[in-house]
């Protein structure tokens, strides 16, 4: 379906949907971060655009990356303007009622939990920016402050390392298949619509978009080359790169004289030259960060037009017991996330995300007919309209209904024998069991008999609407809607010392790990003991 609807966006000259539903929870109140680095030098900041609405943009520039002074006080700017709103939503919540295992009795107690009702979205240009904010995360929640070590050398703002861990966080959590807590513009995008150019190309914002909606109904091929590649009479790129990176001609023809100019300053000891080349600085920084800063905007704009799927908030829902458990771990002055993961935790963390990709895939699915599409062209589903419903039942003491399902269905679906057939009804979910499978003639519909086995009540009546009745369009597929993950792992004190178990010195052997263990990394995943991962 993807490749058909790229090459109907090559035919038609501009971008064709690859959905009907939005599959990404959108926060009313996004937080838009663009960040740009310095060629050369890994994760140096040069500056950042970052706000809550297209005309809240704050600018932060660094007019000498190589000064660490400069360095640290963009991160504190940054830690200023983003820490209120990561921590904004951490005390309003709900309390429930859940069931967890002590880990002395082994027993199941009921215990009262908080759960925020919101949590913080971050949004970047594209999926670099992602990485940056890993990045970034990693190379902050270490720093020390000189209120945690008087003698440290060269001590960071205070707010700094807790900047990091949020950073760290967010990145962690985009790991997971469908969170929202940090998400990319062009990875929306291209979720949503197909373009014809390639997965690449669809990393250029300005190019993905006018694809989408090309300007002045031009052509989006037309449209995407011009975004790309126009420029400026000063040779700048009318649409710059959407960051991190900085286009080539920029840095060697305008920002790197500019750069040079305030050393000059600086090394004369002249404040008012150099405040003046700051500002150059500061100007041009501005004009490689505003295009991108808009089209964020405008992506979210394209966004919005879009109904959300019915189960996207039950993926936010996740997102906010992430986030939840992140806000524990800090008021319960846990140290910072470890720098490599023992044995345990990392399988945790392969298996929750495993799980949740599966997930994800199968509610997209149920959610978009046109996804679901896709699902059947594979063989791994069929659509049909009910032909005849043969009621039969169970052997045994208790007979139990267990009625036969004649589905005429053009569909071709790659299923084994007395294979488990699944079918959305209402929040539930139906099992059924393939009986047979009869191929059209010349091409006609074919006929495929399933045998319904749960869903229907403990009655031998089944319940009203449980079971298909003739002329009613139904739709089975071959994979679970609500799947879930394998069996559990070991404590990291019970795993053997060739995954990085016992004996002790093995476990002492990273200090920076922490203390978190393999559930604690299933909660932040979100997929943890419990249904919301707690």
């Amino acid at each position: 379906m993807a490749t058909l609807a790229q090459a109907e966006a090559v035919a038609a000259g501009r971008a064709r949907p690859l959905t009907t539903v939005r599959h990404r929870h959108l926060s009313p109140t996004p937080m838009v971060f663009v960040p740009l680095t310095t060629a050369g030098e890994t994760g140096a900041p040069l500056g950042a655009m970052v706000g809550g609405a297209r005309d809240d943009a704050s600018l932060l520039v660094v007019p000498q990356p190589r000064d660490r002074d400069l360095r640290f006080a963009f991160l504190a700017a940054l830690a200023e303007r983003m820490l209120p709103y990561l921590e904004g939503f951490a005390d309003a919540v709900d309390t429930e009622l859940r069931k967890e295992t002590d880990p002395v009795t082994g027993k199941r107690t009921e215990v009262e939990v908080e759960l925020c009702r919101d949590a913080p979205q971050v949004i970047v240009p594209s999926g670099s920016g992602v990485e940056y904010v890993r990045l970034l995360g990693r190379s902050t929640r270490f720093r020390r402050t000189a209120e945690d070590d008087p003698d440290e050398p060269h001590p960071v703002p205070a707010r700094v390392p807790l900047l990091g861990r949020w950073l760290t966080h967010l990145g962690e959590r985009a790991l997971t298949p469908g969170s929202s807590l940090l998400l990319s513009m062009t990875g929306l995008l291209s979720r949503h619509w197909a373009t014809g150019q390639s997965g690449l190309e669809d990393q250029h914002l300005g190019a993905l978009l006018a694809w989408i909606d090309p300007p002045g109904g031009t052509d989006g091929a037309e449209a995407a080359a011009a975004a790309e590649l126009a420029r400026r009479p000063d040779g700048l790129l009318v649409c710059p790169p959407a960051g991190p990176a900085t286009d080539p001609d920029f840095d060697n023809k305008h920002l790197a004289p500019a750069m040079g100019r305030y050393d000059a300053a600086r090394s004369a000891g002249d404040a008012a030259a150099r405040r003046r080349a700051a500002e150059e600085v500061e100007e041009l920084v501005r004009g490689q960060l505003e295009p991108t800063w808009h089209r964020v905007w405008d992506g979210l704009e394209l966004l919005r037009a879009l109904p959300a799927g019915r189960r996207v908030e039950e993926r936010w829902r996740r997102d906010r017991w992430s986030y939840t458990m992140h806000r524990d771990r800090l008021r319960a002055g846990e140290p910072p996330q470890p720098r490599v993961d023992d044995a345990v935790t990392a399988a945790q963390k392969l298996s929750s995300r495993e799980t949740a990709q599966v997930r994800l895939d199968a509610q997209e699915a149920l959610d978009d007919p046109l996804v679901m599409a896709g699902r059947r062209l594979a063989g791994e589903a069929f659509a049909g309209v009910v032909d005849a419903v043969e009621m039969t039942y169970s052997e045994g003491r208790v007979p139990r209904p267990r009625p036969l399902v004649t589905v005429v269905t053009d569909d071709e679906p790659y299923l084994d024998a007395d294979a488990k057939l699944y079918r959305a009804l209402g929040e539930r979910t139906q099992e059924a069991q393939l009986v047979s499978v009869e191929p059209g003639v010349r091409g006609g519909p074919g006929r495929i008999v399933v045998r319904l086995v749960n869903g229907m009540g403990r009655g031998k009546v089944p319940e009203e609407g449980s079971v298909p009745v003739e002329g009613e369009r139904v739709c089975f597929t071959a994979f679970e809607h609500n799947p879930r993950g394998g069996p559990g792992l070991p404590d990291p004190e019970s795993t053997p010392w060739t995954h990085g178990g016992p004996p002790a010195a093995a476990q002492n052997a990273l200090p920076a790990q922490g203390t978190r263990t393999a559930r604690d990394a299933g909660a932040a995943e979100g997929t943890g003991a419990g249904e919301d991962g707690r």
